[in-house]
């Protein structure tokens, strides 16, 4: 129970008003200890409740110390995205709703003299994107000498997306006497191991829910496609035919993104397309919409994959398998929350079997094989498989070129030219006279003519 944790009597008040009793088990284990003061590496599945997991020391930390009247921001958050951020500003109000301490959202897409304008009105708690904030921190609006608690939120993507030199410099420029807690759905991340030892002082380690371990609460299945003309044919019969309520279409590539979001538009769908091209108002406007309704159905790059948390996505299709099976975990992962049922389906044509097989190996788990019978392709999978799982190629003797008959007369004419080689017996042969040139090539004595 949250009352038995010793958290400030307002945090437990907002708490109860929000229906929130029992806290999960990476809420159990990391409040605790961040409550202790400890520098922590908390790695957790995506919708674990890490977000209140953090937040809640923190905010109980605020509550507790008396602040000085000229004191700077206190406590920052970084986060990879700006969907991440503003949901993690959204989770801070709410429990902080019976306190006076405001919390400031930085990130890329808004306007810099705003952004400079809030900071100067010193904000106990700032949420960040890396980016964003190096440039604050680079113009002198932003100043961490008053830092208590520093928090890295899913910091395996941040070094994903190239910010891990961004989130060192912001980190050397902050009081170094503050709190750092590393968050991440894997601690096995390339990376992960430098940041931690630049960043925070003998952690405590705590791992539950790792990245690999399968999703009880999520159905997983593969369809095999031809091509891509086929898998669009498949995502039309699941959003037909599948029940869902609301749905979220991953694709690798922006362009795709638009092509499949104009297909859906199409065939009327009420559907919005999310990735990094799109203005930060048109992004925040699709997030909207399919939170309230309005929109059914979003194609999104793996910008959407981790932050978006929106209530009753029951309904996870990855039309291009993803590039690792971290961000297959992350993908799926918007799906099957809060103990509620969810179905994950990944479109898979025969250059991704292999990509595929090695997600499998990576968490530990066999996909559900699905066929549509009324969609059913001549792609079936490999012929034969690897004990991995991965489709077994056949190797190819090396030739050149030739055919067997053009071999044998090769060998033939060989054997002839040996013979001719050989010298008559019982004449002696002459050698010829060094020139410094070539030796001229034997030529047959021409027939005598006929008479």
């Amino acid at each position: 129970m949250f009352s038995e944790l010793p958290l400030h009597e307002r945090l437990l008040k907002a708490l109860a008003e929000q229906g929130l009793e029992q806290p999960s088990p990476v809420q159990a284990a990391t409040i605790p200890a961040a409550l202790e003061g400890r520098d922590l590496m908390v790695s957790a599945a995506t919708g674990s409740g890490k977000t209140a997991a953090f937040l809640l020391p923190i905010l109980h930390r605020l509550l507790t110390r008396p602040r000085q009247p000229d004191a700077q921001t206190q406590a920052l958050v970084l986060a990879p995205t700006r969907e991440l951020a503003r949901q993690i500003v959204k989770q801070c109000q709410k429990f902080g709703a019976l306190t006076t301490l405001r919390v400031g959202l930085i990130t890329g897409g808004d306007e810099f003299k705003y952004q400079a304008a809030l900071l100067r009105r010193n904000p106990e708690i700032v949420v960040a994107t890396p980016g964003r904030l190096l440039e604050h921190l680079e113009r002198r609006t932003f100043v961490g000498a008053d830092l208590e608690a520093l928090v890295l939120d899913e910091a395996d993507r941040m070094l994903d997306l190239g910010f891990s030199e961004a989130v060192l410099n912001i980190a050397q420029a902050c009081n170094r006497e503050r709190q750092t807690l590393l968050l991440s759905a894997t601690l096995h991340h390339q990376g992960l191991k430098e940041v931690a030892a630049n960043l925070l002082r003998e952690p405590q380690t705590i791992a539950l829910n790792n990245a690999r371990e399968q999703h009880a609460d999520i159905r997983q299945q593969i369809v095999l496609a031809d091509h891509n003309h086929h898998k669009e044919q498949l995502l039309l019969w699941l959003l037909a035919n599948e029940p869902h309520d609301k749905a979220l279409i991953f694709t690798n590539t922006r362009e795709w993104a638009d092509r499949l979001g104009r297909v859906l538009v199409k065939h009327r769908h009420r559907a919005g397309v999310l990735h990094g091209d799109k203005e930060q108002n048109l992004r925040k406007r699709v997030v909207t919409q399919l939170r309230e309704g309005h929109l059914s159905v979003v194609v999104a790059t793996d910008v959407a994959a981790r932050g978006l948390d929106i209530e009753g996505i029951d309904l996870v299709i990855n039309f291009d398998m993803p590039r690792s099976g971290d961000d297959y975990v992350h993908r799926i992962g918007r799906t099957g929350r809060a103990g509620r049922q969810g179905l994950a389906i990944a479109l898979v044509a025969a250059p991704e079997w292999n990509l595929m097989a090695s997600i499998e190996r990576y968490l530990h788990a066999q996909f559900e094989r699905r066929a549509i019978k009324e969609l059913a392709g001549s792609y079936k999978g490999p012929k034969k498989l690897k004990n991995s799982g991965k489709a077994a190629g056949t190797k190819k003797k090396k030739t050149d070129g030739k055919s067997a008959a053009d071999k044998s007369k090769q060998r033939q004419r060989n054997r002839k030219q040996i013979g001719k080689r050989r010298a008559p017996s019982g004449k002696a042969h002459e050698m010829p006279q060094e020139t410094g040139f070539a030796p001229l090539k034997k030529t047959r004595p021409s027939s005598p003519p006929e008479n």
